[in-house]
């Protein structure tokens, strides 16, 4: 048996992938966002106090434990779920559980002052890179009142607002309220498995069936944005549109329009003519950052601080090539090729197949949906690109700059 989907006692869906031979195994545990945040900056703070302490163990004996099984832990927040992750030695997957088991059910959220002041100081740092500023910027405006624009400054302006009581409040909507899906991968028999889950999560809240509909963010006008940085030695720039996410039919040709555009390095579009044509760019790229409710689809350059109409006007005439000409069969069938070898070259180990399928089973798409979507992106046509394109790269964006 490779692999296996099946349910705990409790609704928890799990999928068991068994690969022979590897010393390691990997399960990533997703809880989902069920509800609009609260305050920005509430899950965050929850999400780094998970390693904290628990009822049972100091943070200190967590790390000590950790370090001793060379277990390798994490916690993490991500825009529509809750992220557990371990990788361990086959021989101490159970103690694995148990410490992940301490840390999920028993986490005393206790060292919240000093966590709170550590992430301040940590998010302070951040902001001081260029980069991280335009990038915050463009989000915090592209998401405007809605919960995937609680970047940095906004969680940073409402950290002295939260509470301890807060926290607790939005764990026990994690625990109660949650779709919960684990993935493992892994050299370890199938009901070995099984009964080790059912042992440690068994008596969790039952799994959510469905996910709740949230309403997605909406972006009706233009909107530019520039950030004065003085000390800045060049200039970002980011445009970017809201787009359908992977859910839609649309989906796998956005993916292949970003190929072609400007996530295939050398041989992208923008890097040939922003870069290597017409010398503008020290770095040019795009991106197509996809969430459960909605995605967006942005170019970003780094630039001389007097290059910056001409960047612009260089992202218009590529987007304005690509809405008017269809692309060759060769350019589509390579960015095809990249596309795919990239999705395997990214789920090469245990742990990172068991954040892919995790991934998508958590934002109610299937655990097998990166199989289905090589299918999807196989059958794509120079045509959809081209319809694809004009549909999306319309006036409705947002582009903000920051430079010197």
């Amino acid at each position: 048996m490779d692999k296996k989907i099946f349910n705990l006692n409790n609704n928890i869906e799990v999928l068991y992938k068994c690969n022979k031979n590897t010393p390691r195994v990997a399960l990533c545990f997703n809880l989902s966002l069920n509800e609009p945040l609260p305050n920005p900056g509430d899950y965050t703070l929850m999400t780094r106090l998970f390693m904290q302490g628990t009822k049972n163990r100091t943070a200190e004996q967590l790390a000590e434990e950790l370090d001793k099984y060379a277990i390798e832990f994490s916690s993490e927040l991500k825009l529509d779920y809750l992220k557990f992750k371990f990788v361990c030695l086959n021989e101490d997957f159970d103690k694995a559980l148990e410490i992940f088991e301490d840390i999920l059910k028993n986490s005393t959220f206790e060292d919240f002052e000093r966590e709170r002041v550590k992430l301040i100081g940590e998010i302070q740092a951040q902001l001081d890179s260029p980069k991280a500023k335009v990038v915050d910027n463009f989000y915090k405006n592209l998401y405007a009142n809605h919960h995937y624009g609680y970047t940095n400054t906004v969680i940073l302006e409402n950290l002295k607002n939260v509470t301890r009581g807060d926290v607790l409040r939005g764990y026990n909507t994690f625990m109660k309220n949650s779709k919960k899906v684990i993935a493992f991968v892994g050299d370890l028999e199938f009901d070995y498995v099984n009964s080790k889950l059912e042992e440690h999560f068994g008596d969790l809240s039952p799994s959510v069936s469905n996910l709740p509909y949230i309403k997605p963010p909406v972006l009706n006008e233009v909107k530019e944005l520039e950030i004065i940085k003085p000390d800045a030695n060049q200039a970002h720039i980011i445009q970017g549109w809201l787009v359908d996410t992977a859910s839609s039919e649309d989906y796998p040709v956005l993916a292949l329009m970003n190929i072609i555009l400007g996530a295939s390095g050398l041989s992208s579009r923008l890097f040939l003519e922003l870069r290597d044509k017409k010398g503008l760019a020290y770095v040019v790229r795009s991106s197509y950052d996809v969430a459960r409710v909605c995605a967006n689809f942005s170019i970003y350059i780094a630039t001389e601080p007097n290059n910056i109409q001409v960047s612009l006007d260089g992202f218009k005439e590529e987007i304005e090539k690509i809405k008017r000409e269809l692309v060759s069969e060769e350019e589509l069938n390579n960015a095809k090729n990249n596309i795919i070898g990239k999705w395997a070259f990214s789920q090469e180990d245990n742990n990172q197949q068991a954040a892919t399928y995790a991934h998508y089973a958590v934002t109610g798409l299937g655990f097998d949906f990166n199989e289905k979507a090589k299918a999807l992106i196989s059958a794509v046509t120079p045509e959809q690109i081209k319809d694809c394109a004009n549909k999306y790269f319309n006036d409705k964006y947002v582009i903000s700059i920051i430079k010197p």
